[in-house]
């Protein structure tokens, strides 16, 4: 399968502003590029590349007083296939998980552990430990939070999303992911495109995904609890602790966003036959 993805945000701001990025596609997904995956920015400002420590690519600049605009377009190939999720993978005793796994048992800045320990271990306790407790936990996410697109909130934490209900796919993820890591399972925040192949269109317009990956059996597995099964055509930009780690932009200043487009399309045969823009 051929997919087309890419995006156009602008920004509005008053004075000079630090940013950092992460809107570049992820490391590992670079090989499967079938064309120059590039940042265009209107109007032309320095930028530098880096990678940051959880091996995501990342973007400095200062964005000029006044509007800027940021996109890219590229085209890449995926299997096509669903999610695998691994029904025998086997959940490791916390003493046998490699040294660099073990972060992503620990709290964070939307993940507040030590407050959902106890709900987790009474909801979940007597799940059986691996992908059966993780399926459990998946299944009473996605019913426990009532997805509002419109009621996004970029300061809602994994525990406001347990008490409110409500919430977007960052929500879904950060509680998901905080009831994994107390019962000892790692797992980390997932970034990047989930467009509608092979599913019913909507009439929202779409956005960046959020979802994440447990570590069981020795690697790691996307889990997905908005949506709560399989999904094809997942293209990953960042990973990390919680959408601290991964968010798109940060600016080091006051910074409005002033436009946001973000568009994934199926390419069936040529690339060259393929029309379209970014809608959403």
């Amino acid at each position: 399968m051929i997919i087309r993805a890419g995006y156009e945000i602008s920004f509005e701001s008053e004075r000079p502003t630090p940013t950092l990025l992460a809107l570049r596609l992820h490391p590992s997904r670079r090989k499967d590029l079938l064309s120059e995956e590039r940042l265009h920015f209107t109007p032309l400002v320095p930028t530098s590349d880096y990678v940051d420590g959880f091996g995501n690519a990342c973007t400095r600049l200062t964005v000029p007083a006044g509007l800027i605009t940021i996109s890219s377009r590229f085209e890449i190939e995926d299997s096509g296939l669903p999610d695998n999720w691994p029904a025998d993978a086997e959940q490791h005793e916390i003493d046998r998980l490699p040294d660099e796994v073990l972060v992503f048992l620990l709290a964070s800045r939307y993940v507040e552990t030590d407050v959902l320990m106890g709900i987790a271990w009474r909801l979940f306790e007597n799940t059986r430990p691996g992908w059966p407790r993780v399926r459990a936990i998946l299944d009473y996410v996605h019913s426990h939070i009532r997805f509002d697109y419109m009621l996004a909130d970029s300061s809602r934490s994994a525990f406001g999303a347990y008490l409110e209900r409500v919430g977007v796919c960052r929500d879904f993820t950060h509680l998901a992911i905080a009831l994994c890591r107390c019962m000892n399972i790692p797992a980390r925040y997932c970034t990047g495109y989930l467009g509608e192949i092979g599913e019913p269109q909507s009439a929202v317009p779409m956005d960046f995904s959020a979802w994440f990956e447990v570590f069981l059996g020795g690697q790691w597995h996307v889990a997905d609890a908005r949506h709560n099964r399989p999904r094809v055509g997942r293209i990953l930009m960042a990973r990390g602790r919680d959408a601290t780690d991964v968010a798109l932009s940060t600016q080091f200043g006051p910074t409005r966003l002033a436009g946001f487009q973000v568009a994934t399309l199926e390419l069936r045969t040529d690339p060259s036959s393929a029309t379209g823009g970014l809608r959403g």
